[in-house]
């Protein structure tokens, strides 16, 4: 008989809810049998490769990490994990993001890391027009009439002509991008490449972010978070905006200076923002971003599907189970150098 791959699921309670059997949780991001049997009908033949164990953040770790060869998680003790893990060939990050575990000198070179980018993009891209159409057509200012009782028109004009530049040109900056064309809108791209997209109509490297602000009616986040993204958009640079512009962020909260963007919000320099992502979060009731005039804020769901987040993952998972079972290189491998 052939030997199982003993692959470990690790739920995260932070945003699965406080119980493992909270209800919420488990429709929305928490790994189970239930969830695994589903998602194994269409990988039949790799499901019966598979031995899954089920269990929360780091309860029992030391225990699973004995015999663990594929571990999918969104954060774990990384401290001496070759030891730890003897056995371990490959490490699934549920998220897209991995600043969390920079830097990752801690990760043993014969252990490949992957993570999530892009697995929701089909949702983020429609945030993220979501949040374009919301903005060109002044619904903060008309939600923060609405709450004052004050019926005054603000008028607004269509998306087609207008320019959006996207910080950013992953899978979920490509979703947008492919949005905002189709709204008529010119799309210019920044990625550390330089290299082309799709749905980019000019594509140019971070070293130009500041010729390009100023261009923008709208400019939409979606890097990284790396040491050479963070604090990205400070103060000096949201002043080149164009007055009137809006912003949106579906990245971190590290890479946009809030205060420096809510002084400009306040003063009617700009437009009004949509903000998905804060530090910490959830985002303390005390935090002054609540009464930021023309804010949008929502908690971090631009990318959170109710029924498929983990389904989508899963179906990720099974195709990089076939890759590594085949010598192939997986999906979405991390680069620790870059971080992402």
């Amino acid at each position: 008989m052939t030997k199982k791959i003993r692959v470990h699921f690790k739920s995260n309670r932070a945003s699965a809810g406080s119980w493992p059997d909270s209800e919420e949780g488990e429709r929305v991001f928490a790994f189970s049998r239930k969830r695994f049997d589903e998602a194994a009908l269409n990988h039949p033949e790799l499901a019966l490769l598979i031995e899954p164990v089920f269990d929360w953040d780091h309860d029992n770790f030391d225990d699973s990490m004995a015999s663990a060869e594929v571990l999918v998680t969104w954060d774990l003790p990384t401290a001496d994990l070759a030891n730890h893990a003897p056995n371990l060939k490959w490490i699934h990050i549920v998220g897209a993001g991995v600043e969390h575990l920079m830097p990752m000198s801690w990760l043993p070179k014969s252990v490949a890391l992957t993570n999530s980018k892009g697995v929701h993009a089909r949702k983020s891209g429609e945030y993220g027009l979501m949040a374009l159409l919301m903005l060109n057509n002044a619904m903060p200012i008309l939600i923060e009439a609405q709450r004052a009782a004050h019926y005054g028109p603000t008028y607004s004009t269509a998306l087609e002509g207008k320019t959006l530049l996207i910080l950013g040109v992953g899978q979920i900056g490509n979703a947008v991008a492919a949005h905002a064309k189709h709204m008529g809108m010119h799309v210019i791209g920044i990625r550390r490449s330089g290299r082309h997209s799709r749905h980019i109509d000019e594509m140019v490297k971070l070293d130009k972010l500041e010729a390009q602000l100023p261009r923008a009616d709208f400019v939409l986040v979606s890097l990284p978070s790396t040491p050479e993204t963070v604090g990205v958009l400070d103060a000096k640079r949201l002043a080149l905006m164009k007055h009137g512009a809006g912003l949106v962020n579906m990245a971190r909260a590290s890479l946009i200076d809030y205060e420096a963007l809510a002084t400009l919000l306040r003063a009617r320099q700009l437009g009004g923002a949509v903000l998905d992502v804060f530090d910490p979060e959830p985002l303390p009731r005390t935090s002054p971003l609540w009464t930021v005039p023309n804010l949008i804020i929502t908690p971090h769901v631009s990318s959170d599907e109710q029924e498929r987040y983990v389904p989508l993952i899963l179906d990720l998972f099974f195709d990089n189970i076939a890759r590594l079972l085949e010598g192939r290189p997986l999906r979405n491998k991390v680069r620790p150098e870059l971080g992402y």
